[in-house]
C-alpha cells in the first residue's frame, strides 16, 4: 500500500506563486507515473500534469507555461511550482501516483486559493 502526503497548499493573491509537494511512502512499491490533479467546486477532477519515471512533462493547456511538475525518483517525491496564478486555478489538489504494476494511489488533496 502506498501512501501519498501533500503540503503546500494556501491563500495565495492573483499572480503570486505556490509550491506544491507530494511524497510518496510504503513497502515494496516502484512508481511508474505521478501527476498532480485538480477539483474545483462543481467541477470534476481534471489533469494538471504528469511525469513518468523517465520521460518527459505533460501539462494541461490551462497551466502550461506557468505550472512546473518536478519528482525525485529515488525520494519518491513529486512537486508542482506554480507561477502567475489565477482565480480559476482556485482548487482542491490532488497528487497521484501510478506503480508499475499498475495500481492507483491518491493524496488527501490540499486546497489553493488564489483571490485578492
Amino acid at each position: 500500500q502506498v501512501q501519498l502526503v501533500e503540503s503546500g497548499g494556501g491563500l495565495v493573491q492573483p499572480g503570486g506563486s505556490l509550491r506544491l509537494s507530494c511524497r510518496a511512502s510504503g513497502p515494496g512499491f516502484i512508481i511508474d507515473t505521478m501527476a498532480w490533479y485538480r477539483q474545483a467546486a462543481g467541477k470534476e477532477r481534471e489533469l494538471v500534469a504528469l511525469r513518468p519515471r523517465g520521460g518527459s512533462a505533460n501539462y494541461a493547456d490551462s497551466v502550461r507555461g506557468r505550472f512546473t511538475i518536478s519528482r525525485d525518483n529515488a525520494r519518491n517525491t513529486v512537486s508542482l511550482q506554480m507561477n502567475s496564478l489565477k482565480p480559476e486555478d482556485t482548487a482542491i489538489y490532488y497528487c497521484n501516483a501510478k506503480t508499475i504494476q499498475g495500481h492507483d494511489y491518491w493524496g488527501q488533496g490540499t486546497p489553493v486559493t488564489v483571490s485578492s
